[in-house]
C-alpha cells in the first residue's frame, strides 16, 4: 500500500514539471520529507475539475455519503483491481487526479510478525517529481457546511523491486509516466494502468 509520501519540491518546481499554475493555497505549501496519510495532510494535486491548476487536497477519500470524517482513514488507498466495484470508489471513478510527489516510503518486514523492519525511501532516479494516480471526492460536513475535497492514491500489484521491499502485501502506488498523466486525468480505462513500467530506486534509511 502507500501510506507515506515525500514532496520535497517547492511550488515553483512543481509548476515547471507539470506545466500548471499553483493556486494561492498551493503556493504556500511547505515541502515535506514525510507526509503520513493517517494525519490526512493537504498535499499538491491536479484534479480533473481544474486540470490546469495545482491545488491542495486532503489525503483520505470521503465519499459524499460518509457520515463523518473518521471514515477517511479507511480510504487512503484504492486497489485498481476493485476500484470499479466498491461503492466507496465507484461513484468517484470519473473524478481523476494526479497526486504530486517525489517519493514514498515502505517498510520491509524482517520477520513474520513485522517486529523488525527496514525503512526504504523509494523515488525516481535523480529524485524527480512524479505523479501517482488518484481519485477525488467532495464531502460536505452536515454540521458546519464545510466542503472538503479529498483524494485516495490508487495502488496496483508490486513490481519486482517493490515485491522485495513491500514483502507482505506486495502493493505499490500506480506511478504515471509523463505520457500517461493526461490519459489518467482524462478518464482512460483503469485497466490500462494496472502494471506501470517505471524505473524506481530505493534507499535504505
Amino acid at each position: 500500500m502507500c501510506y507515506t509520501t515525500a514532496i520535497q519540491k517547492e511550488a515553483e518546481d512543481l509548476e515547471r514539471r507539470f506545466k500548471r499554475i499553483a493556486d494561492a493555497e498551493a503556493k504556500l505549501f511547505k515541502k515535506s520529507q514525510f507526509e503520513a496519510g493517517f494525519t490526512f495532510p493537504k498535499t499538491p494535486v491536479i484534479a480533473n475539475d481544474k486540470p490546469n491548476i495545482i491545488s491542495l487536497l486532503s489525503w483520505g477519500l470521503l465519499p459524499p455519503w460518509a457520515k463523518d470524517k473518521t471514515f477517511r482513514r479507511n480510504l487512503l488507498n484504492a486497489k485498481i483491481e476493485t476500484i470499479k466495484e466498491l461503492p466507496s470508489f465507484r461513484n468517484s471513478l470519473k473524478n481523476r487526479c494526479l497526486v504530486l510527489v517525489d517519493g514514498f516510503y515502505e517498510w520491509k518486514w524482517l520477520d513474520e510478525k513485522g517486529k523488525n523492519k527496514e525503512k526504504y525511501h523509494i523515488k525516481l532516479p535523480g529524485n524527480k517529481a512524479f505523479a501517482m494516480a488518484g481519485i477525488w471526492s467532495d464531502w460536505v460536513d452536515k454540521e458546519t457546511g464545510e466542503i472538503l475535497k479529498t483524494y485516495t492514491i490508487v495502488t496496483t500489484e508490486a513490481d519486482a523491486l517493490m515485491s522485495e521491499i513491500h514483502n507482505t502485501k506486495k502493493r505499490m502506488p500506480v506511478i504515471l509516466t509523463p505520457d500517461n498523466e493526461d490519459k489518467w486525468l482524462n478518464g482512460d480505462e483503469v485497466d490500462n494502468f494496472k502494471h506501470p513500467k517505471v524505473e524506481l530506486v530505493a534507499e535504505k534509511e
